[in-house]
This record gives structure tokens, C-alpha cells and sequence, in this order.
């Protein structure tokens, strides 16, 4: 009998590419977005329409915060596993509206957590970010790392739902993993991330913003890199703690509760003069460079120690950021025909 999950944000970058990667393996898909205009719709859209075309997938048009919507999905669907990775997204962002953030990230996820006390599904998956690490300097960041120096409220709200999880994993023995996404990247990416903005203003002539003049490292994702570690980690269940189960070498897994943290990022950064080369090449166009300083809430650096997801699924990100970003400006010419 086909598994049924519920993934939340299902219009969104990741959101669908995990759909879509469920779907495939046989699952039945529940898709929540609340279509929001942070970005074009109309890309969300799409989106939606592709993963609609299999019989496995429907689709809640709501928001997360909507009191008992979600209690009322999990009670009639009996989910197997939850993947929410609906969120206020954008560190820049979270500074002109961090009211949108509470509402989204902190109100959305206790409704989740709500609905999950109430009918537990076999596993729930949280998204969490890179940017709790904040302004930790020790790299690679690893798991267990202390996050107490969040440099945006964006990240601030996400470190809030890694410890609002996790007292719900311990008082209500809900398996819960947060997974901490590393800048990731592809075709079908939101308009406000960095590869889609630079793409966008090479091919139209127009000049791009290097922040921190350069001196900028990332530890790029490919889209397809991240959801194989998405999905392989549905089946990596974090055990009660009174299992008997001896954590492996490195685990970030609770003592008192079925929770873990999982960085899926590549383990390699990539200079940011760098990442702009190869967007460069893949156009055949070189770059208008305006040399800037960094802006509020931004870290220099980020860098994944990445050994837990590979000992947990045996899935580690292998594409280079020159195959990625090639598929990515295949993607952005066919789709606005440039």
C-alpha cells in the first residue's frame, strides 16, 4: 500500500522538487501552499500544475497558521511522513517585514506540531537553514555546534523551530529531523536567490551586486543533491531515547528525545567570485560588477560538515557547481525563452 506524506510549502523550489521525487517512488503527496506573492506566483503556478499531473498528488491551497486546517489534514489523512518546508524565506527580507516570519515560521510550525500531537505520523522532517550557525566562525559547521549568534530574524525564527520541535519530540515522542539547508540552487529556483538574480541581470545587460567585494564563500547545493538527501532521510527515524540505539560517530541526536539535526550541504564552499564564473561561462557573457560592502544579517561563510547525512543515508551532494549552474541557465533560457 502506497505511504501518503505531507510536504508544505509544495509550490515552493524544494517543495516541489520533493513532491515531484516522492511521487516518483510511489507516494500519494499532499500539497499545502498558501501561494503567497513574495515571488511570481505565476513560477508557484507552474509548479503545481507539473505535480498535478500525476494522480498521486493533491492540493490545499491555505496557510499553515490557519487554526486546525492542519489538525483537520492530519486526521483525515493519517500521514506516514511530514516534510514541511513551507516558510517565510530571505534573509534580507526578514528585516522590512518580521512580522511575516512569526506568522509563517513560528505560528505555521506550532499548528504543524499541534496536529502532529494529535495524530503522530511515522516521521516528521523539518526544514531548518544554514543560518542558525549565525556568527560561529569554527568551520566546517558541524551538528552539534552551539546556535546562539543568529545574524538575521529569519534565522532567529528558525532556531526557534528547531527547539520548539524539539520539546514537542520529547513531551510527545514525535520522531522529528530538522534538516539545515546549505544555498541551494537549481532550475525552477525562486526569483530572489542569488544564481536566479545574477542569470537574470548577465542576459539583460545589466550590472550585478558582488557583496563584501568579493570576499564571500558558500557551500552551494544542487536542488536534486538536496532532495536525494531529503527523501533517503524519511527511512533514518530518530530512535526514543530509551531504545538502546548507540548513536553514530558525530550524531546530533538527542538525549531526551526522538530528534536530531542533519546538515545537507556538500561540504566544498565555492568563493563567490567564483560561483559568478560560472554563471559567466554558462551564458558565454562576462559580468557588469558593482563591488559592494555586506549587508545586514549576511555571514561571510558558510561550509557543512556533511559526514552525518552520508552515514545516515549513504547520500552525499556530488554535483559540481559548473554541471549545476549549466542546467540552471538551460532552464532560465527555455523557460523565458532569452
Amino acid at each position: 500500500m502506497a505511504r501518503t506524506a505531507l510536504v508544505t510549502g509544495s509550490a515552493g523550489f524544494i517543495g516541489y522538487f520533493t513532491s515531484k521525487a516522492l511521487l516518483a517512488q510511489g507516494w500519494n503527496v499532499v500539497g499545502l501552499d498558501a501561494m503567497t506573492d513574495y515571488y511570481d506566483v505565476e513560477l508557484k503556478n507552474r509548479r503545481h500544475e507539473m505535480l498535478m499531473q500525476s494522480a498521486g498528488f493533491s492540493v490545499v491551497n491555505a496557510r499553515l497558521e490557519t487554526p486546525n486546517l492542519l489538525r483537520d489534514l492530519f486526521e483525515k489523512h493519517q500521514f506516514d511522513a511530514v516534510i514541511h518546508l513551507a516558510a517565510q524565506a530571505g534573509v534580507r527580507y526578514s528585516i522590512e517585514a518580521p512580522r511575516s516570519y512569526v506568522e509563517s515560521n513560528l505560528v505555521g510550525t506550532f499548528e504543524l506540531l499541534e496536529a502532529a500531537r494529535a495524530f503522530p505520523p511515522a516521521h516528521m522532517l523539518l526544514a531548518s537553514t544554514s543560518s542558525v550557525y549565525g556568527a560561529n566562525t569554527q568551520m566546517p559547521y558541524t551538528e552539534n555546534d552551539k546556535v546562539d549568534t543568529q545574524m538575521s530574524f529569519y534565522a532567529a525564527t528558525k532556531k526557534a523551530t528547531e527547539v520548539m520541535a524539539h520539546s514537542y519530540a520529547h513531551l510527545y515522542h514525535l520522531p522529528i529531523t530538522m534538516f539545515r539547508f546549505f544555498t541551494v540552487y537549481g532550475p525552477w529556483g525562486r526569483p530572489d536567490m542569488a544564481h536566479f538574480m545574477f542569470t537574470k541581470a548577465i542576459i539583460e545587460g545589466d550590472p550585478i551586486k558582488i557583496y563584501n567585494h568579493g570576499k564571500m564563500k558558500r557551500d552551494f547545493t544542487y536542488i536534486d543533491d538536496l532532495v536525494r538527501g531529503i527523501v533517503a532521510l524519511i527511512d533514518a527515524v530518530p530512535p526514543m531515547p530509551d531504545a538502546g540505539v548507540e548513536p553514530i560517530t558525530g550524531d546530533s541526536l538527542s538525549s531526551v528525545a526522538p530528534h536530531r539535526a542533519v546538515n545537507i550541504g556538500t561540504g566544498s564552499p565555492v568563493q563567490l567570485l567564483d560561483f559568478v564564473q560560472a554563471i559567466e561561462t554558462a551564458i558565454g557573457i562576462d559580468a557588469q560588477k558593482i563591488f559592494m560592502d555586506i549587508q545586514p544579517g549576511d555571514v561571510p561563510a558558510t561550509w557543512a560538515e556533511a559526514s552525518l547525512l552520508k552515514a545516515l543515508t549513504g547520500e552525499a551532494p556530488v554535483t559540481p557547481i559548473e554541471t549545476g549552474i549549466q542546467s540552471f541557465v538551460d532552464w532560465y533560457r527555455d523557460y523565458y525563452q532569452v
